[in-house]
């Protein structure tokens, strides 16, 4: 059997946790640099806040229905997370991190008598240990413990937030009130074939008709979708990777920016954190690439984004380094009198640290590594970046617009709740 763990409206359940003053009150949370709305309290959703909708055009709808207003926060949503992860593998080793609010967990090879009971205790010990509410989903396939996670969601009052579909008769139940649309593995550009072919509900896709068109149509994702949802089970959980094949920092920058040495900063900061997330997983690359966006509105030529890529003569995770390439790069690919809005730096062509290649005329200084190695041990101590190049900002790393952004009360010991006790 299959879990599918979601919590609830997840980015403004964690901003609740540490001000409960908000609870049953409609809150919503911001993008990058204050854009965009991206997640709502079931609150907000019943008061029509429409999801994606850019801040400005709702600021006096927000402002009149009295609705809070939180920045994003990811270091505090990505450390819940993990605690919420670290709980959920006290029920099974067995667990993959679908993303930061939703997980898969295995039960094989354990005995429990009661999934629905089971399933309550996750809940409650989340709840509990944490505040963040879940929902959860019990199936024969992954596939079909998304569809019981919906349910448990949509009719909370009736499950407890807990559903379990453990025969075939609540399989076909609820593969017939799930519509197509809501299937896992259905995107948006199917939908009209899929519906054209009278294909309406999840259960409709399971008829043997349609078997063929699946395949010839879908292919092989569409047959082990169509294997799942009948309940036989085809998709393993994936193994967690600690290394990632390429790293990338992109950001959109506070304001409009003209001024090469404003960018450059940007660039040079950008790299150098590339170049530390290389050596957290311990890490190097062979290739760098930049990222320019400009201002669509007020760009002299119809081309507007701009990237450029450029191999390393060394392996390397140095700040230094990559920054340098970073810049090399912007020069060729920078415009004088151009306004842009985005930049960004991608670091690929990675291998392990200790799969380095030396080389016999030219490699890297190797005062780097003590000196990479310093800003490490200082970041990992304090959390702050207060060791840098001297062409980055040394007040500040992420220069966003975040006028209503929450204290990271879990990850920085200068921000953490403080309770008076008398």
């Amino acid at each position: 059997m299959y879990a599918l763990v979601d919590c609830n409206n997840f980015y403004a359940s964690c901003e609740r946790v540490f001000q409960p003053q908000y609870a049953g009150k409609p809150v919503v949370i911001l993008s990058n640099n204050d854009g965009c709305i991206i997640s709502r309290s079931e609150e907000a959703k019943a008061l029509g806040i429409p999801m994606g909708a850019p801040e400005f055009k709702v600021r006096d709808q927000l402002k009149q229905l009295n609705v809070k207003v939180f920045s994003s926060n990811y270091p505090l949503y990505g450390d819940l997370s993990q605690r919420v992860m670290n709980i959920l593998r006290q029920f099974t080793p067995n667990v993959e991190e679908y993303s930061i609010d939703e997980a898969f967990l295995n039960f094989d090879g354990l005995t429990i008598a009661d999934y629905h009971d089971y399933g309550v205790q996750m809940k409650k010990r989340v709840q509990k240990w944490i505040s963040i509410p879940i929902c959860v989903g019990i199936a024969p396939t992954k596939g079909l413990s998304k569809v019981a996670n919906k349910i448990a969601k949509k009719f909370q009052e009736r499950t407890g937030g807990v559903y379990v579909i453990d025969n075939d008769e609540k399989r076909i139940k609820a593969l017939k009130w799930t519509k197509i649309e809501d299937v896992w593995g259905i995107g948006y550009r199917l939908i009209k074939k899929v519906k054209a072919q009278h294909i309406h509900t999840a259960y409709d896709f399971t008829l043997p008709q349609h078997e063929a068109w699946i395949k010839r149509e879908m292919g092989v994702i569409g047959l082990r979708l169509h294997s799942e949802l009948l309940g036989r089970s085809v998709l393993e959980l994936e193994e967690h990777q600690d290394s990632k094949k390429s790293i990338a920092i992109t950001r959109s920058f506070e304001k409009k920016l003209s001024d090469y040495r404003e960018i450059r900063e940007r660039i040079a900061t950008f790299a150098s954190v590339c170049a530390e997330k290389l050596r957290k997983q311990q890490s190097c690359c062979y290739s760098v690439i930049v990222l320019l966006v400009k201002d669509k509105q007020q760009s002299k030529t119809k081309r507007y984004y701009y990237s450029q890529m450029e191999n390393l003569s060394f392996a390397s995770n140095s700040n230094i380094t990559i920054s340098n390439m970073a810049v090399t790069i912007l020069e060729k690919l920078y415009e004088p009198n151009e306004v842009y809005l985005k930049a960004g730096v991608i670091v690929t062509q990675l291998l392990p640290q200790d799969q380095k290649q030396l080389h016999l005329f030219e490699d890297e200084n190797p005062k780097h590594l003590k000196l990479m190695e310093v800003m490490d041990a200082y970041h990992r101590k304090t959390g702050e970046r207060k060791i840098r190049l001297g062409s980055q900002d040394l007040q500040k790393t992420w220069k966003m617009k975040q006028q209503h952004l929450s204290p990271n009360y879990t990850t920085n010991i200068k921000e953490i709740m403080e309770v008076v006790c008398r």
